[in-house]
């Protein structure tokens, strides 16, 4: 057990820290694009993962995930303060700052499902050989181009829920007509709550996996 966990481990971390911290990183970068400074004031738009990591999202959530053996891994790293009342902008600004984390995550996803592909492609079709040192290097790289195109789909799909705080919600009230949107912000407040009830009663899975399974089709075929 102990040996498995390293080894997945391993293989994770890297996927895992470059899509929660380019995700974080993006609401920061396309938040200062639009008029607020105060992610880049804080020190948050860098790729140094240490100012990003989460104890719990970075790091336990994934560990425990992982021990059970979940089919599933999620994250999440530090949200990156962003000030809304500074964009020039307001509401639409908002709905551009909260699709540029998952959109983020989308990219990396197609970037890494190339890799994926491109390495397959190689070893079957002997442009990459398979004995010697090349196998011990590219097939780890293939698993966790593989991973990385599942874990960055499934942050990308759950961050898409049309429930505030997530970014879907923020999208969501960025776009509706003042009215709906300020009662849909209400909900903020409640937002994490009715995620936990989603995930805890299996709930989600109905909304996400068909999503998710598509995605992860397309992907990686």
């Amino acid at each position: 057990m102990g040996e498995e966990f390293i080894v997945k481990a391993a293989l994770y971390v890297v996927p895992l820290l470059l899509a929660v911290v380019c995700h974080e990183v993006a609401h920061g970068w396309v938040a200062e694009k639009l008029g607020d400074h105060t992610a880049r004031l804080s020190g948050r738009i860098t790729l140094n993962p240490f100012v990003h990591i989460d104890l719990i999202g970075t790091v336990l959530l994934p560990a425990i995930l992982i021990l059970t053996k979940s089919p599933f891994l999620f994250g999440w790293a530090k949200p990156v303060p962003v000030n809304f009342g500074n964009l020039r902008r307001g509401r639409r600004d908002m709905a551009l700052v909260a699709a540029s984390g998952p959109m983020t995550n989308l990219v990396l996803a197609g970037a890494s499902a190339v890799v994926y592909r491109l390495i397959v492609l190689g070893l079957s079709g002997g442009v990459i050989p398979q004995t010697g040192w090349a196998p011990w290097i590219v097939v780890p790289l293939a698993q966790m181009a593989g991973i990385s195109v599942e874990f960055n789909l499934v942050l990308m799909v759950l961050n898409l829920l049309p429930i505030p705080p997530l970014d879907g919600g923020r999208i969501l009230v960025g776009l509706l007509p003042e009215g709906l949107a300020y009662r849909l912000a209400r909900l903020e407040r409640f937002g994490m709550l009715i995620l936990v009830i989603l995930i805890a009663t299996g709930s989600w899975s109905q909304i996400v996996r068909p999503v998710l399974k598509a995605f992860v089709g397309l992907f990686l075929g």
